[in-house]
């Protein structure tokens, strides 16, 4: 998996998540801010971290940072499952 496929897997995650319920096209900003911040990150805490300051940023509204968590873990493995396959 090559970093085009692992950005395209991170995004439906995203997408898929819709924290708010406000529709899975609404995240778009978000969605590529993370996706770039994952390019970085290898620990699901600071990832999380990072989640939760761009969404609350965006719509001002508080995310438990538990599903931040569980959210970047799935997307720390889809990276290093990117690593992985050569």
């Amino acid at each position: 998996m090559d970093n085009i496929l692992m950005n395209k897997a991170a995004i439906k995650i995203l997408e898929d998540w819709d924290p708010f319920n406000i529709g899975e096209d609404s995240y778009e900003t978000e969605t590529a801010d993370v996706v770039a911040a994952l390019q970085g990150i290898d620990d699901p805490s600071q990832l999380a971290k990072v989640i939760q300051q761009v969404y609350e940023h965006s719509f001002e509204q508080w995310i438990p940072f538990e599903k931040c968590v569980e959210i970047s873990y799935k997307l720390i493995a889809i990276k290093f499952e990117a690593k992985c396959i050569v």
